[in-house]
């Protein structure tokens, strides 16, 4: 009989925490948590700016530099979750601008792979990167 509610506490606790990680990663709201680089659809497909640097001297040594630099040129701002390989379209090109080149989290919902901002600060966290 112990072992059985030893099963059946162990069972619980461990519903409880899945359930404590699933709440942390989508809010009520339903808007999900995202982390990655704001790059630009240029770079994004190569993942990285050294190749477009390369190529090209007046893109900078740096990523926001060349971000901002293929922005000028037509390139459009997206999120590379670099830990999944995953490029997001991000609706607000504006308060994307802002964070060009650096890490940041995005909080908003995701809608036939465009990530609609509904808040973005520098920075990630290893919670962030759940879907």
């Amino acid at each position: 009989m112990k072992s059985r509610f030893v099963r059946v506490s162990l069972l619980l606790s461990t519903g409880l925490i899945a359930v404590q990680l699933w709440a942390g990663q989508l809010n009520q709201s339903g808007q999900q948590v995202f982390s990655g680089e704001v790059t630009d659809t240029f770079c994004a497909p190569k993942k990285s700016h050294e190749e477009m640097m390369n190529e090209n001297k007046t893109m900078g040594r740096d990523k926001q530099t060349c971000a901002q630099k293929c922005a000028q040129m037509g390139a459009k701002y997206v999120l590379l979750d670099t830990s999944k390989g995953t490029v997001y379209e991000l609706d607000d090109q504006g308060k994307a601008a802002a964070f060009a080149g650096q890490e940041v989290r995005v909080v908003g919902t995701l809608e036939n792979n465009q990530l609609k901002i509904a808040h973005i600060d520098a920075g990630s966290s290893a919670v962030a990167s759940g879907r």
